[in-house]
């Protein structure tokens, strides 16, 4: 198959580093952009963190969400289960007054029991029971988090099936879970918006940070499909994919 040149050169310059959780290498060009959720993660916890004394920031990346919802509680923890990561937050937030612990396991988190009376979960696995032994019985635990349908139409264009062990993980089944350990759900909201991508080196990055998407994944691997991607791109101006988005705000009962 001939690719056109701006094809091949896209693919020659798409070695850009990921690090943290920071996807502004292709936000902030405007390379790639997504539907706006009808509620905002941020703006839900900021309330919440203003009343709390405790507080848990569950899988903080490089630290960035958090470092900007400050002022912040005396006593801020924040974890994170990618070692790379770890060095990346500890320096961004530990001038904050915020201890970041590397952790391995949700099931065993080093924690006291009834130790936090808020949890912050964007985006990071969690065992629910582990989160009813460290949340105070007045707490609150928020949570967005990723379903197992995110962009599964990258996964059908590349040939590859969505990862099975995730298959079943959307609102329904998390908020079973969260009733079923003791936790009333005050606030629950499922969505699917768009995901658009104006060029395939915004996609071959994103696909790169985050290698459960397509696992192993290497641009010369897929490319004859990459290739496909390019000429829709090239035909509409962008491809678009669903992204699958839910929320629960709970608290003991």
């Amino acid at each position: 198959m001939k690719m056109d040149k701006q094809f091949l050169d896209i693919l020659s310059n798409v070695h850009q580093d990921f690090s943290g959780w920071d996807f502004s290498y292709i936000t902030a060009t405007g390379r790639m952009g997504s539907q706006l959720l009808s509620w905002s993660y941020g703006s839900m916890a900021i309330p919440l963190i203003q009343k709390a004394n405790s507080m848990l920031d569950m899988g903080t990346g490089g630290g960035e969400l958090l470092s900007m919802l400050s002022p912040l509680p005396k006593r801020v923890f924040a974890t994170e289960g990618y070692l790379p990561n770890v060095p990346i937050a500890r320096k961004r937030l530990e001038p904050l007054g915020v201890k970041v612990v590397q952790i391995d396991e949700d099931s065993h988190l080093p924690f006291e029991d009834n130790q936090f009376d808020l949890i912050l979960n964007k985006h990071e696995s969690y065992c629910p029971e582990e989160i009813r032994r460290i949340i105070s019985d007045d707490g609150i635990f928020l949570t967005q988090q990723s379903g197992g349908l995110d962009c599964r139409e990258i996964n059908e264009t590349f040939g590859v099936p969505l990862n099975e062990e995730f298959n079943h993980w959307n609102l329904e089944t998390a908020v079973l879970e969260i009733e079923a350990n003791g936790f009333e759900v005050l606030t629950s909201k499922e969505e699917f918006p768009l995901q658009r991508f104006y060029d395939v080196g915004s996609l071959i990055y994103y696909l790169k940070a985050i290698p459960w998407q397509v696992p192993g994944f290497e641009p010369e691997k897929y490319l004859t499909k990459i290739y496909e991607i390019h000429q829709i791109i090239q035909e509409k101006g962008f491809f678009d994919v669903s992204q699958h988005r839910f929320i629960i705000k709970s608290r003991p009962i």
